[in-house]
């Protein structure tokens, strides 16, 4: 190809637009620390994460006209989330263990360790102060933040110095986080992020007119304290049957045992794809914007949460109260209690192996 004809090919494809990355400060907490707000813009979708907890303040996503809105739930302000606790854990970086601990303890290499009791009988996101509650330590990357945080050995009753690293980038309408972690002992863990999300706009009412797709066959039953029961049961013929997408309001107070101990839905689901490459986990779609999410994720469960406790008593950004059933989670995650269910995929983290997963937010509209 002659040189003319090659720079007019060459400047007519279609080169990706680098995202714009942008921080500013957002408050110290109670000891002083600094804490920092960065901004990922890609020209569609907007998206700032600060480094207090690693949370995802705001997500803002256009729905089929091109109107933008704020698609999570979440606080103004540094402030909002550390005066409440954020125990909803909204936007949030979870670990060192996503999920419940039944009564908080788990045996590794024959000895017992206990993780404090911060859900009834179970520790839950990695106890009292989890992932959530710390400040990360962060750096710009190309199109995205790189946030670390080395947990120390002992910390919340885990053992082994673990050191874990949260990259977010976003490019294309694509959010994509992933994680990787070390240890320098044996010991567990499971890492998710905790947005809650409402695609009609954060505060714009319940979610029940949504519809949700899980491309899982099966799901992992509960106890009254919502620990799983070792079984992997199939959804066919049962309310958390989502292979086929479903409005979520259409079976959520059905006469089911399981529905009623999780109040809605907060149950696990077993992904087809076995959590051994980044497939489609789960699509969200809200008719009345045409916003639509699909979560990718390398992980084998996928917890499908609908706010069942969110009560009222929270306040959000602008003002907006929080009520039961005003967003859903997808957490991509490995199971409830891997610790103490030895059928259950492993949580076990050994020296020397390197954790790495990861996890997409995917948006459009149609």
């Amino acid at each position: 190809m002659k040189p003319i004809l090659l720079l007019l090919v060459l400047m007519t494809m279609t080169v990706p637009s680098q995202s714009k990355v942008t921080k500013q400060p957002f408050g110290k907490v109670a000891d002083g620390t600094p804490v920092e707000l960065y901004t990922l813009q890609d020209g569609k979708i907007t998206v700032r994460i600060m480094t207090y907890g690693g949370i995802i303040v705001s997500l803002e996503a256009p729905d089929r006209t091109g109107k933008t809105a704020d698609v999570v739930l979440g606080f103004d302000s540094l402030d909002g989330y550390v005066t409440t606790g954020n125990k909803p854990y909204m936007g949030a970086i979870i670990g060192r263990y996503a999920n419940r601990i039944a009564g908080g303890t788990f045996k590794l290499n024959g000895k017992t360790y206990q993780v404090p009791r911060n859900d009834g009988d179970n520790a839950l996101h990695g106890g009292i102060i989890g992932f959530n509650k710390k400040v990360w330590a962060a750096k710009e990357i190309k199109d995205g933040v790189e946030l670390t945080y080395v947990s120390k050995d002992g910390e919340q009753g885990f053992p082994g110095t673990l050191t874990t690293t949260v990259r977010y980038t976003l490019s294309a309408n694509e959010l994509h986080i992933e994680y990787a972690a070390t240890t320098d002992q044996l010991t567990v863990l499971n890492l998710t992020n905790h947005s809650y999300f409402n695609l009609k706009g954060q505060g714009s009412g319940n979610i029940l007119d949504h519809e949700m797709k899980i491309n899982a066959g099966r799901y992992t039953p509960v106890n009254a304290n919502l620990i799983p029961l070792g079984q992997l049961a199939p959804v066919a013929g049962t309310p958390f049957d989502f292979l086929k997408s479903t409005v979520i309001g259409s079976r959520i107070d059905a006469d089911n045992e399981q529905l009623k101990l999780a109040h809605g839905y907060d149950q696990n689901w077993v992904l087809d794809s076995g959590g051994k490459k980044i497939e489609l986990a789960a699509e969200a779609y809200e008719p009345r914007t045409g916003r639509v999410l699909e979560v990718l994720t390398d992980q084998p469960g996928i917890q499908f949460y609908t706010g069942n406790f969110l009560d009222g008593t929270v306040t959000g950004k602008g003002g907006k109260v929080y009520n039961r059933r005003d967003a859903f989670c997808l957490e991509t995650q490995h199971f409830p209690d891997s610790p103490n269910q030895p059928k259950f995929p492993t949580t076990e983290l050994k020296p020397g192996e390197k954790f790495h997963s990861v996890t997409i937010y995917r948006f459009s509209a149609r």
